[in-house]
């Protein structure tokens, strides 16, 4: 994405793309096929040359910090490989898990996507639903409802993508249902799960939560498979071993193991990372002060939003979708609301 820092061209192509997005965002006509859109030639041959085809599984990571959403497919090694990093225009609140209805929190955690939870008829253009509150969340007493990943570069709860990134991954996933895939893993995280970053983040008081969410993280990474899924004790549980359990979100977890055949490669990479976070606490990496976060906007759309101001950016309004107050978002993006001029009340916006 540098590019867009070094072309005034590029940059003026993104912006009509913003545009553009939010224009079409709110508009759904009888009829319309934008689901249905194949994928682009180009995504074709790139899988084709890693070794995937369309009918492939994907599962997809966000990286709130980083404002990136990743897909991952399995290639012909049996393994998930990294097929493409889309950056997200925008997410709402702060780092940290959405706990109720109203709190204007991006979700973080592990959700499953059906094909159900697909949305061909977005108010935003294209979207799915992530599925929260999950089980675990539930057992908490979380609440909100419709919180999406999709299009129109506006966000209230949500991951914002542009309509051209949306359409992209909507087909991956559509195509991946079509191939027998029956639900996709959707890994929602603050940050990349790395020593560097816990260290940093350490003394948020959502670390404990984070560590929970970094095993998930580690068990993928150790095995390129998406990990399978369970709660106990207010925490998530995974790769359990045949026979563990039985499982429940909200009680106390029972006796069990992680699959023997998953230990040793997970245990290593937590071996290895704990290391690396004691030598960065040990020699006084500091700890990042939480009284402004700089997030919410990948940085080609933050670098963007700089070189344009405020009143090129103003233009980009459609009905019920505003970027009201740019100039917000390079002040403060967690400034009051959403940062960018737009409270996330409901969560929901019409199921989105």
């Amino acid at each position: 994405m540098t590019a867009f820092r070094r072309s005034p061209l590029a940059r003026l192509a993104l912006a009509s793309v913003l545009a553009g997005a939010l224009l079409s965002g709110c508009v759904v006509g009888e009829g319309d096929d934008r689901h249905l859109q194949p994928l682009p030639a180009r995504l074709v041959s790139e899988m084709s040359a890693k070794g995937m085809s369309q009918s492939d599984p994907i599962l997809v990571r966000i990286f709130k910090k980083e404002s990136e959403l990743e897909v991952w497919k399995r290639d012909r090694s049996g393994q998930y490989a990294l097929l493409k990093t889309y950056p997200m225009c925008r997410w709402s609140g702060q780092l940290g898990p959405k706990r109720r209805e109203g709190d204007r929190q991006a979700p973080e955690g592990f959700y499953t996507v059906t094909a159900d939870l697909m949305n061909p008829r977005s108010q935003f253009y294209l979207s799915f639903n992530l599925g929260y509150p999950n089980p675990l969340e539930q057992s908490q007493g979380y609440s909100g409802s419709a919180l999406m990943v999709h299009g129109a570069c506006t966000s209230a709860g949500c991951f914002a993508m542009t309509d051209e990134g949306v359409t992209e991954i909507y087909g991956l996933a559509r195509e991946a249902f079509a191939g027998g895939q029956r639900s996709f893993q959707v890994q929602a995280l603050p940050f990349r799960m790395t020593p560097e970053n816990m260290a940093r983040h350490r003394n948020n008081p959502n670390f404990a939560f984070w560590q929970n969410l970094k095993e998930g993280s580690d068990h993928f990474d150790a095995t390129r498979q998406p990990p399978r899924l369970a709660a106990c004790d207010r925490r998530y549980v995974f790769n359990a071993a045949e026979g563990s359990g039985p499982m429940t979100p909200g009680a106390a977890c029972p006796p069990y193991a992680i699959d023997p055949a998953i230990e040793p490669l997970v245990y290593r990479k937590r071996d290895r990372d704990a290391a690396r976070f004691a030598e960065l606490v040990g020699t006084g990496s500091p700890a990042m002060s939480y009284a402004h976060l700089d997030g919410g906007m990948h940085k080609s759309f933050r670098t963007l939003l700089k070189d344009l101001g405020p009143e090129r950016m103003q233009p980009m309004v459609a009905g019920k979708v505003a970027i009201s107050r740019p100039e917000a978002a390079l002040a403060d993006p967690f400034e009051g609301d959403d940062g960018l001029g737009r409270a996330d009340t409901t969560g929901s916006l019409a199921q989105r």
